[in-house]
C-alpha cells in the first residue's frame, strides 16, 4: 500500500516544518526505502506495514496530536496540584517557640567545590543554632545538622522554613522525610508562600551579615570556610549587639528548650474514634478494599482518619491535617 492511500501520511507531509538543508539530506539518507515497525501493530496498520519515505519528518508535538487524533496514544491524567497549608504569623513569646531554617546560597570554594550553608537560627532571640556548610541540600546530610541541634539545645515547638527540598516536596501536604521526622518529634512545620522570602525576613538578613562576614572572600576548601562559619556564629551570637533585643547580645537571650530529644520516637497515638492505617513501603493503605496512595515520606507510618461528614474523611498524622478523603472518588485532596 503507498504513501499516498494513508491519511496520516498525507497530514505529515502538509504539517511539516521545514528543516535545513543538512537535516533533510540525513533524513532522506536515513529513510530511504520503508522499514517495517512490528512492535505497534495500529501504527503499522495506518502505513500497510511500513514507514512511507517522508523527506522532511514534522515536529514532536505535530506527531503526538496526529497519534492522538488517531487514537494511538493515551493522555496521561494530569495530577490534581496540592495547594499550600498557609502561613501562620509569626508569634514568639519566648525561645525556642519557633525556629527557622533556610540554605544560603550555594557557592564554589577555592578547590571548585560547591558549599551549600544550612543555618538554624531561634526566632525570639535572633541566636545563631546552627551554621554548618553540606556537599548538597539532600535529607542525609542535613538531618544529622538538625539533630546535633536538638541533641544540644532541645526540640523547638515549631521550624519555619521556604518550599524547597529538603524542607518540603510537591506530596500532599508538602510531606518529605525531613518533616514527617519533625512531625512524629511533635515540632510543627510552618512553611512560607512560594517566592515570598521576606516571610521570613529576619533569617533572610542574617543571611547578607553571614555573606558579608563569612563568605567573602571565599576560603580554599569547605573545611576552611566551616571554619569561617563556626567563627561567624561565635561572633554573631556573643558580641554583635540586635536592636531587636535592646541592644543585648543573643547569648544573652537565648535559653535551651525543656523539650529534651528524646531516646526513642513513640508512635503517634490517635483517639478511639480514628480510623488508624499503615504506610506501605510503596506510599499506600488499604481503605475499603482499595489502595490508595498518600506519599513516599510516610512509608511505615500510622496515620489516623476520621470521618467529619458522610463519606469524608480527615486523614491526619500525628496532630497534623494532612488531607481530605471523599468515598465517592476516593480520591485525596490536600
Amino acid at each position: 500500500m503507498g504513501a499516498a492511500a494513508s491519511p496520516i501520511a498525507a497530514d505529515v507531509r502538509t504539517r511539516a516544518r521545514p528543516r535545513c538543508a543538512r537535516r533533510s539530506r540525513n533524513s532522506s539518507a536515513n529513510s530511504a526505502g520503508c522499514t517495517p515497525i512490528g512492535a505497534h501493530a495500529n501504527f503499522c496498520g495506518c502505513f500497510g506495514g511500513a514507514i512511507p519515505r517522508i523527506e522532511d519528518w514534522p515536529a514532536a508535538s505535530t506527531t503526538a496530536e496526529l497519534l492522538a487524533r488517531r487514537g494511538l496514544v493515551r493522555r496521561r491524567r494530569r495530577r490534581r496540584p496540592h495547594q499550600h497549608p498557609g502561613v501562620v504569623p509569626i508569634v514568639t513569646s519566648a525561645p525556642n517557640d519557633l525556629w527557622t531554617a533556610d540554605f544560603k546560597g550555594q557557592f564554589r570554594t577555592g578547590n571548585r567545590v560547591y558549599c551549600y550553608p544550612l543555618t538554624i537560627a531561634d526566632q525570639h532571640t535572633r541566636f545563631l543554632v546552627s551554621c554548618h556548610g553540606l556537599l548538597s541540600t539532600e535529607t542525609a546530610l542535613a538531618r544529622p545538622v538538625f539533630e546535633r541541634a536538638f541533641r544540644e539545645f532541645g526540640l523547638p515547638r515549631a521550624i519555619r522554613t521556604d518550599n524547597g527540598v529538603p524542607f518540603a516536596t510537591s506530596a500532599v501536604h508538602g510531606l518529605s522525610h525531613l518533616n514527617v521526622w519533625w512531625m512524629r518529634l511533635g515540632i510543627a512545620h510552618q512553611r512560607i508562600h512560594p517566592g515570598c522570602p521576606q516571610e521570613n525576613g529576619a533569617h533572610e538578613r542574617m543571611h547578607r551579615t553571614l555573606k558579608r562576614r563569612a563568605v567573602k572572600p571565599v576560603q580554599r576548601t569547605c573545611a576552611a570556610q566551616q571554619k569561617q562559619f563556626d567563627a561567624f556564629r561565635l561572633e554573631y551570637n556573643t558580641e554583635r549587639p540586635h536592636e531587636a533585643l535592646g541592644q543585648e547580645t543573643p547569648a544573652s537571650r537565648y535559653r535551651s528548650s525543656t523539650r529534651p530529644y528524646p531516646a526513642r520516637i513513640p508512635a503517634p497515638e490517635y483517639p478511639g474514634h480514628f480510623l488508624v492505617k499503615r504506610v506501605t513501603d510503596a506510599g499506600t493503605f488499604r481503605f475499603q478494599h482499595r489502595l490508595l496512595y498518600i506519599a513516599n515520606a510516610l512509608v511505615d507510618q500510622w496515620i489516623g482518619l476520621e470521618e467529619t461528614d458522610d463519606g469524608v474523611w480527615s486523614i491526619y498524622f500525628n496532630t497534623v491535617l494532612l488531607a481530605t478523603l471523599d468515598e465517592r472518588d476516593f480520591l485525596i485532596r490536600g
